[in-house]
């Protein structure tokens, strides 16, 4: 892990802010008829305005500066000429770079009049994100993490995604460790103070193997559900502080 310095942590707190205000500023717009690219020149727009970089753009060859999952899609999806319904649940998955340093937040919305079978999967992957943070602070383990998020997801009834999840966060989008959705107790990877770990754990309705997608021209895949299922995600990235941790996407 990388531990990061007082500077570091300064430019660290604009790029989360600056993600959590993306998504504030998207959230007013999110409604039945707009299109995910729609979405997505929202908030590149909004990201370049406020002097940061969107940093899904390109990385890796990823065509677009957000990312949008809809329904079964469980990350990573490419916004496109796809209109929102009513009753659609919609993740938007910002990372933003400030002073070269990245901060990573996602939120699932709900779009007009849902279903209680979406509102209930959208609070259960919130509640499990939370549960993951809650206990964080040095020596906390990834399996540690790991654990309580599935024990809780395993409890209200779904399926954590097992092959995708968190990751450590600084000058890097994606650094070590892998901070996994499930796990055993004192297993893992043990924080480390002054380091920084995103808590994004994928919830799906069913056991189902997930489908990988291929995007033209880039090496990040699509995932979905493999039964058209529903999938929901909720992210912050955190800061692990001496006694404790500071939730970095927050406004």
């Amino acid at each position: 892990m990388n531990r990061k310095t007082a500077g570091d942590i300064k430019s660290m707190e604009k790029a989360g802010r600056m993600a959590a205000e993306t998504l504030r500023f998207v959230e007013k717009y999110l409604k039945a008829g707009i299109t995910t690219n729609e979405i997505n020149d929202l908030a590149h727009d909004f990201i370049l305005r406020n002097s940061a970089i969107p940093a899904c753009l390109n990385y890796h060859g990823f065509p677009r500066s957000v990312c949008t999952s809809v329904n079964h899609v469980i990350c990573h999806g490419v916004p496109d000429d796809t209109a929102l319904k009513d009753g659609d649940l919609i993740n938007v998955d910002v990372t933003c770079i400030v002073n070269g340093f990245h901060g990573d937040h996602s939120r699932s919305f709900l779009i007009g009049n849902v279903s209680p079978e979406v509102k209930k999967i959208c609070r259960v992957a919130e509640e499990a994100m939370w549960k993951g943070i809650e206990i964080l602070k040095p020596k906390v383990t990834t399996g540690d993490i790991g654990y309580r998020i599935d024990k809780f997801t395993q409890k209200e009834g779904y399926f954590v995604v097992r092959e995708l999840g968190g990751h450590g966060i600084g000058r890097n989008f994606h650094e070590e460790p892998f901070i996994p959705s499930f796990g055993k107790k004192g297993k893992g990877f043990p924080l480390a103070p002054w380091c920084a770990i995103t808590i994004e754990p994928m919830i799906n309705q069913t056991e189902a193997p997930i489908k990988e997608i291929d995007i033209p021209g880039s090496s990040i895949k699509v995932y979905e559900t493999g039964d058209g299922s529903l999938s929901a995600q909720f992210e912050h990235t955190v800061l692990i502080t001496d006694t404790g941790y500071e939730v970095l996407t927050q406004v």
